[in-house]
């Protein structure tokens, strides 16, 4: 149903009520659908199933649904009246973990990837994230008449391999369905479930995974003479790696550079012919990060002409995303319609995370390529701990709290509790009635 313009619109005061009441009507068939997607977890651009499942319900809803958008991703569009467009994102991609939740819905699941066959659990929250998605879907629905303006939805691949995104982006996002005047995005996080987080500008890094091969000339372990040994200036490469930190970054600015794969050789007498490094970055300056980078790169080459490496290193960027900064004036916009959904109380300013999303490449120009102007973009959390478990955990802030507690990406993380869920349906149609129905 299109709305005209002179339709009224609510009033903030039952604006409350009027969610809480829509997020009731659908939860039990979202809470099913997260059951569903949480027992049946796919990989990074293999969602197959989880994405017809979001698609069915959307469709049920009353969205113009299109599948397949960089890959497996799902963009749902309701279109009602003039006004501004309204961007929802969540992802859907679990990763290779062996769930150890003890659910009676927990994940059997197992796929094939690089490594061989791998378990699969959703252990960040995502198939929580898509549930939402759908959940605050039948909210707006239910209430559109009280709203004016596109509602576009988004079900993102690959978000855990960075990839999802820019996929989408790529596959003509913008040009096929609408441009966002405002992105909206929420993650599950460890603290107290009803409760939503907020910050303004650096909210989580920017990340680069680099794989790097040194060459060296193999031989006998018993003649290193005549042979040059990778292993060696991988050893210094990963040591002097954390000098830059240390002496080329300002003190004020937060780096982390991480050497989290060495590979090298068979057997010890054997010297080999090559050693494989996997390195992670992490910042929140982009042009800072990208000096990095370039440092890396100078420091390993320099190790390879010290060492006698026969030939020059090798560099591959395997994914990567930018910082995320969340605009200011949309954060204070959607805290506004937090705080009259949930009470002042049950809002908490987010500590800023050293990890990293690809959100922020859709509200990017430059990074998300698709030029003109940046779109205002901001990422909330909601909690996902249960009362009691916060209640018993050590700690005064939020944050010395979830020092305690089980993180996303552990095999006992599990964050969608029936109250997280509701937060989550809420959430995100109080940010989007923030722009379409002021």
């Amino acid at each position: 149903m299109t709305m005209q313009l002179d339709t009224p619109r609510l009033a903030h005061p039952d604006r409350r009520a009027a969610i809480g009441g829509q997020v009731e009507a659908a939860f039990e068939r979202v809470q099913a659908l997260y059951r569903q997607l949480h027992q049946f977890p796919e990989l990074p651009f293999q969602e197959h199933e989880t994405s017809a499942r979001l698609a069915e319900a959307l469709e049920a809803l009353g969205y113009a649904v299109t599948r397949g958008v960089g890959g497996t991703g799902v963009v749902a569009l309701l279109r009602n009246g003039e006004g501004p467009t309204v961007m929802l994102r969540g992802d859907m991609d679990a990763l290779p973990i062996e769930e150890k939740t003890g659910l009676d819905y927990a994940s059997v699941q197992t796929a094939e990837s690089n490594s061989g066959q791998v378990p699969l659990m959703h252990a960040c929250g995502h198939d929580l994230h898509s549930s939402c998605i759908v959940g605050a879907a039948a909210v707006m629905a239910g209430l559109r008449e009280q709203w004016s303006g596109t509602l576009m939805l988004i079900c993102q691949p690959a978000e855990e391999i960075f990839g999802g995104a820019r996929a989408m982006l790529d596959d003509g996002l913008y040009e096929r369905f609408a441009r966002p005047d405002v992105i909206l995005g929420q993650h599950n996080m460890p603290a107290l479930a009803g409760t939503v987080g907020h910050i303004a500008g650096g909210a989580m890094a920017a990340c680069t995974n680099l794989a790097v091969t040194i060459h060296g000339a193999g031989g006998h372990g018993s003649m290193p003479a005549q042979a040059v040994d990778p292993v060696v200036i991988a050893a210094h490469v990963v040591t002097r790696l954390q000098s830059i930190v240390s002496r080329e970054v300002p003190p004020e600015e937060t780096v982390v550079v991480t050497v989290g794969k060495l590979h090298a050789g068979t057997q010890a007498n054997i010297i080999p012919h090559a050693a494989e490094l996997e390195i992670n970055v992490r910042s929140f300056d982009n042009a800072l990060h990208a000096r990095v980078v370039e440092s890396i790169e100078r420091i390993i080459r320099a190790e390879c002409e010290a060492g006698r490496s026969p030939r020059p290193p090798e560099f591959r960027v395997l994914n990567e995303t930018i910082a995320l900064h969340n605009d200011a004036a949309a954060v204070e916009q959607v805290r506004r319609a937090h705080a009259e959904q949930f009470g002042e109380a049950n809002l908490y300013a987010m500590p800023r995370l050293n990890g990293s999303e690809d959100f922020p490449l859709f509200g990017s120009a430059e990074a998300g390529g698709f030029g003109g102007d940046d779109i205002p973009y901001v990422y909330w959390f909601i909690g996902a701990t249960p009362a009691e478990r916060w209640a018993e955990t050590p700690g005064a802030s939020v944050s010395e709290k979830m020092r305690h507690l089980e993180m996303p990406h552990s095999p006992y993380y599990f964050p969608g509790n029936a109250v997280t869920l509701r937060t989550g349906m809420a959430a995100m149609a109080a940010g989007a009635l923030a722009w379409l129905a002021p």
